[in-house]
C-alpha cells in the first residue's frame, strides 16, 4: 500500500494506462509541459512523448471530436476539459456523436473514450470553473458517468474508465484533489468493485444518507454528529451516477425507511430527483417519511465568498435528517 493524494493516484492511473497500452493517449489543453492546471498530468509527457499526451488548442469541441476520431481507429484516448464549466463547448460533441456511435452502429463502432473533468465547488473557484453539470451527461443514454471520493478509487475506477470500450464521463472532485489515502498499485482490476456499483462507506439503521463526490466526507462528518446524538445514519457513496446502483440504495432504506440525498448541483430536476423518484416506486411502503433533498441553489454559482452557503455542509445534511426523523427543521416550512 502507498499512501498518496487523489491527485498523486489519478496520475499513478494514467501513468500505468499509458504503460500498459501503446493505443492510449492523453489530450488536453496544457496537460502537457505545464502538466494540467491541477499537475495530474505532470511529468507524463516527459515520459511518454509529445504524440501521447497531446497539448491541444483551447477548443473543446475540436478536442472531443478529435478523440471520437481517434477512437473510430483504435485508439484509447483520454481527453481532459480543464474545468467542469468549459465542457459546454464539447457537449454538442459528446451528446450527438460520443453517446450514440455505438447504439447507431449496431454495435460495429465502440467509444472507448474517458472524458476526464475538474469538477464542482469547494475550492474558492468563480462560475465555470465550480460547476456540477452531471445531471446532463446522466440523462444522455450511452454514457457511462462515474466520479470517486478516495485516493483507492481515483485510481482504480480511473483504470477501469480507459479501459471501457464505452465512453466515460470522469468527474474529479476539486476539493478532494489533495486528500490523501492508502493505495494498492498492484491490486488487479478484476477484483475491484464494477464502475456501476455503489459502496456502503458508514453503515446505519436510523437514515440512509446517499451522496458522491466531495460530499462523501462531509457525509461521514455528518453521521459523527448525528452519532453523537443517538442517530445512526447509512452513507452510501454512489461512485457512478450513470448507471447508478438503484439495488444498493433500495436495500438501505428497506432497513432505515429514510431517505436523505445531497449534492452540490441545483435541485431542479437533478440527481437527487431522479434517486428519490426510483427509491419511491421501488419500496415506498418501506418509507416512514418523504425522502429529502439537500442540494446547491437553482441559481448560477455563487461568487467564492458566498460558495459556503451553497454548497451543502454537515449543518444542512443534518437538517434534512431532523426532517425525516420527524423533528423540527427548515424543510418544514418549505413546499418541495
Amino acid at each position: 500500500m502507498t499512501t498518496l493524494t487523489m491527485g498523486k493516484a489519478l496520475n499513478a492511473a494514467l501513468d500505468r494506462a499509458l504503460a500498459d497500452d501503446p493505443k492510449t493517449l492523453l489530450m488536453g489543453e496544457d496537460i502537457g509541459r505545464l502538466g494540467g492546471v491541477f499537475r495530474i498530468t505532470d511529468g507524463l509527457q516527459a515520459r511518454y512523448g509529445a504524440d501521447r499526451v497531446v497539448d491541444t488548442p483551447l477548443a473543446e469541441a475540436g478536442i472531443v471530436g478529435t478523440a471520437v476520431g481517434l477512437a473510430y481507429r483504435g485508439y484509447r484516448p483520454v481527453v481532459e476539459i480543464q474545468f467542469d464549466g468549459f465542457v459546454y463547448p464539447a457537449f454538442d460533441q459528446i451528446v450527438c456523436q460520443v453517446a450514440k456511435l455505438h447504439y447507431r452502429s449496431n454495435g460495429r463502432v465502440r467509444m472507448p473514450l474517458t472524458i476526464r473533468m475538474p469538477w464542482a465547488g469547494g475550492v474558492g473557484a468563480a462560475e465555470h470553473h465550480s460547476e456540477s453539470p452531471e445531471a446532463y451527461f446522466a440523462h444522455t443514454a450511452g454514457l457511462r458517468v462515474v466520479v470517486p471520493s478516495t485516493p483507492q478509487d481515483a485510481y482504480t475506477m480511473m483504470r477501469q474508465a480507459v479501459a471501457s470500450d464505452d465512453p466515460v464521463v470522469f468527474f474529479e472532485p476539486k476539493r478532494l484533489y489533495h486528500v490523501a489515502g492508502e493505495v494498492d498499485l498492484d491490486a488487479p482490476l478484476a477484483d475491484a468493485a464494477p464502475l456501476g456499483v455503489a459502496r456502503v462507506v458508514r453503515p446505519g439503521t436510523d437514515v440512509t444518507v446517499v451522496t458522491y463526490g466531495g460530499l462523501v466526507p462531509v457525509a461521514l462528518d455528518t453521521a459523527a454528529a448525528a452519532d453523537a446524538e443517538g442517530v445512526s445514519l447509512e452513507v452510501i457513496d454512489l461512485r457512478s451516477l450513470s448507471p447508478f446502483d438503484l439495488d444498493t440504495v433500495a436495500a438501505s432504506v428497506r432497513r432505515t425507511g429514510r431517505l436523505v440525498v445531497a449534492h452540490e448541483a441545483a435541485g431542479e430536476a437533478g440527481l437527487g430527483a431522479e434517486i428519490v423518484a426510483r427509491v419511491v416506486e421501488t419500496c415506498f411502503d418501506a418509507l416512514r417519511a418523504g425522502p429529502v433533498r439537500v442540494t446547491g441553489y437553482d441559481i448560477p454559482y455563487p461568487p467564492a465568498r458566498l460558495e459556503a452557503y451553497h454548497v451543502p455542509d454537515l449543518d444542512r445534511i443534518l437538517d434534512g435528517v431532523d426532517h425525516v426523523l420527524g423533528r423540527p427543521s427548515s424543510f418544514s416550512a418549505v413546499t418541495r
